[in-house]
């Protein structure tokens, strides 16, 4: 007995929908939508807070000195804001959103299954790190699953980050090395791990060869 399969109208069987030009930059728009917010913001705190502050203004002598405090209080917010715009571009887009729509099922909300020559994957820009979705697009779900391949020397960066949710992982081969907080571990094939994702972390390849990891995200 077969069991029927329904295929989205336009699309290949066995194969993920194609994402049309104007559903990518949609997707792009969303994900600047919390930096567009945020810069502006950021500008004038550093605008009125160095104006505050600088003794260049003949009028700098009359301010007091709260306001010339809250002034290097705006600049700090600022430098935050600056200082952290890989965070907030990240924060920006959903995990799930990074990967094309793939896996089979009636529709992005009701997806059941993905293909092994379905998933979809993302190429970490300069990091050699690749991320293969294993779990179909779904919007609003809170569990992702990834195949995580790292090349020789790859890492996240020297600094720590943080982001919402949970995580956990399975290395199943080469090894990793991972650091939460002021910890830092070297795991070998077959170790595993799970910690807060707020909890500040890195992780990097270990080994001289490839490391691939299986890897979850829970929000």
């Amino acid at each position: 007995m077969t069991t029927p399969t329904s295929t989205a109208p336009g699309s290949v069987p066995g194969k993920p929908p194609r994402k049309t030009v104007f559903a990518a930059l949609q997707e792009i728009g969303k994900a600047l939508m919390l930096p567009v917010a945020v810069l502006p913001a950021a500008g004038l705190l550093l605008g009125f807070g160095s104006a505050f502050n600088d003794p260049s203004y003949s009028w700098h002598a009359s301010i007091p000195e709260w306001l010339q405090f809250t002034g290097r209080m705006m600049v700090g917010a600022s430098d935050v804001i600056f200082g952290n715009l890989p965070v907030i571009f990240a924060l920006g887009v959903a995990i799930g959103d990074l990967f094309p729509k793939g896996g089979e099922g009636a529709s992005s909300q009701t997806a059941t299954i993905v293909r092994a020559g379905g998933r979809s994957e993302l190429q970490l820009w300069r990091s050699g790190i690749r991320k293969q979705l294993l779990t179909p697009h779904s919007e609003g779900a809170k569990l992702s699953l990834y195949l995580v391949e790292m090349e020789p020397g790859a890492s996240t960066g020297d600094e720590l980050y943080t982001h919402g949710g949970e995580e956990a992982g399975l290395v199943l081969s080469g090894a990793m090395s991972l650091s939460v907080e002021q910890e830092s571990w070297t795991l070998q094939e077959g170790d595993s791990f799970r910690f807060l994702s707020s909890r500040p972390h890195r992780f990097a390849n270990a080994a001289s060869g490839e490391t691939r990891v299986l890897w979850v995200n829970c929000l």
